[in-house]
C-alpha cells in the first residue's frame, strides 16, 4: 500500500487550486493506487491561530477513515499548543506540521525545539516544508523565505525522540543536512521526494545511491502539485523493486515504530 506523506485540502490564498477537496484526494489515490495519506489543512500556514483549522481538518477528512489521516498544524508561539498537540495524538495523527518561516519563528529557536521534543514524547513526527511554491512563482505578498537546513539538524539533536519529516526539499538541502548529522541522528530523519528532480539531473537517483533509499517517503505534494510527476520520477529512477517499494511505504511504517 502506497503511503503519501504530503497532501493537503483547503484553499491556497496565493493561487486558485481548482479541487482541494478530501473527494478529490481519494479520487486521485484511486487513479494511482495510493491506500494512505497524511493530509494537512493548507490555508492553517497563515492562521494566527491553526486550531479551528484542525477542526475543520477533522471533521472533513472523518468520512474518508483511516485512508486520510489527519496532520494538524500546531503554532509553537501561542499558549495553548500543547493543548493542540494533545488533541492531535487523540485524534490518532502520525504526526503534526509546524511553519516556523511563516509563523515568524526562529526556525532553530527553543520554541520550536520545545514543541518538537513534545511531539516526540507523545510519539508524534513533526513535519516541516522547505517550501510551498518555488520563488519565481510566488505571489509578491508570499515574503516568508524558505526554511533554513540549519533548522532541521537543530532539531534533529535537540533530541532521541525527536522524529522529522522534510517535504519539499532539494537535492542540496537533503545533502546540506544529511551530511552534516550523525548516523543516529540521520536516521531519524525523512524526505519526501516531490521536489527531488528526475532526468536529466536524477537528483533522486543520486540520493538514493549516495544517502541510501531508506531515507526517503512517497510524497507527491497534492494538490499544490501534479501527483503523476512522483510516480514517473520513481520510474525513471531506475530503482531495485526493494527500493521502490521502500520509498512507497515500508521507509514511513518502519520510521513510526522507532
Amino acid at each position: 500500500m502506497i503511503v503519501d506523506v504530503a497532501a493537503f485540502i483547503g484553499a491556497y490564498p496565493y493561487t486558485h487550486l481548482p479541487e482541494s477537496s478530501p473527494e478529490y484526494l481519494l479520487a486521485q489515490m484511486d487513479r494511482m493506487g495510493i491506500g494512505e495519506a497524511w493530509v494537512g489543512h493548507l490555508p492553517s500556514f497563515l492562521y494566527r491561530d491553526p486550531a479551528p483549522g484542525t477542526a475543520h481538518l477533522l471533521e472533513s477528512l472523518e468520512p474518508a477513515g483511516d485512508r486520510l489521516r489527519p496532520v494538524p498544524t500546531i503554532h509553537p508561539g501561542l499558549p495553548g499548543w500543547r493543548r493542540d498537540m494533545e488533541k492531535a495524538k487523540d485524534a490518532a495523527a502520525p504526526a503534526i506540521r509546524i511553519y516556523p518561516m511563516h509563523q515568524e519563528l526562529s526556525p532553530d529557536g527553543e520554541a520550536v525545539k520545545e514543541s518538537a521534543i513534545a511531539a516526540g514524547a507523545l510519539g508524534l513526527a513533526v513535519v516541516l516544508t522547505v517550501r510551498f511554491e518555488d520563488v519565481r512563482q510566488r505571489h509578491p505578498l508570499d515574503a516568508a523565505p524558505d526554511l533554513p537546513p540549519s533548522a532541521v539538524r537543530a532539531l534533529a539533536r535537540a533530541d532521541q525522540r525527536v522524529r522529522i519529516l522534510v517535504t519539499h526539499a532539494g537535492r542540496a538541502f537533503v545533502e546540506e543536512v544529511h551530511f552534516g548529522l550523525t548516523a543516529q541522528e540521520a536516521r531519524r530523519v525523512l524526505w519526501d521526494v516531490s521536489w527531488l528532480w528526475g532526468p536529466p539531473e536524477n537528483e533522486l537517483r543520486k540520493l538514493v545511491t549516495t544517502i541510501g533509499a531508506e531515507r526517503f517517503a512517497f510524497g507527491t505534494g497534492m494538490p499544490l502539485r501534479i501527483p503523476d510527476a512522483v510516480p514517473a520520477k520513481l520510474d525513471l529512477a531506475g530503482l531495485s523493486r526493494g527500493d521502490r517499494a521502500a520509498i512507497e511505504s515500508e521507509n514511513v511504517n518502519r520510521w513510526l515504530q522507532w
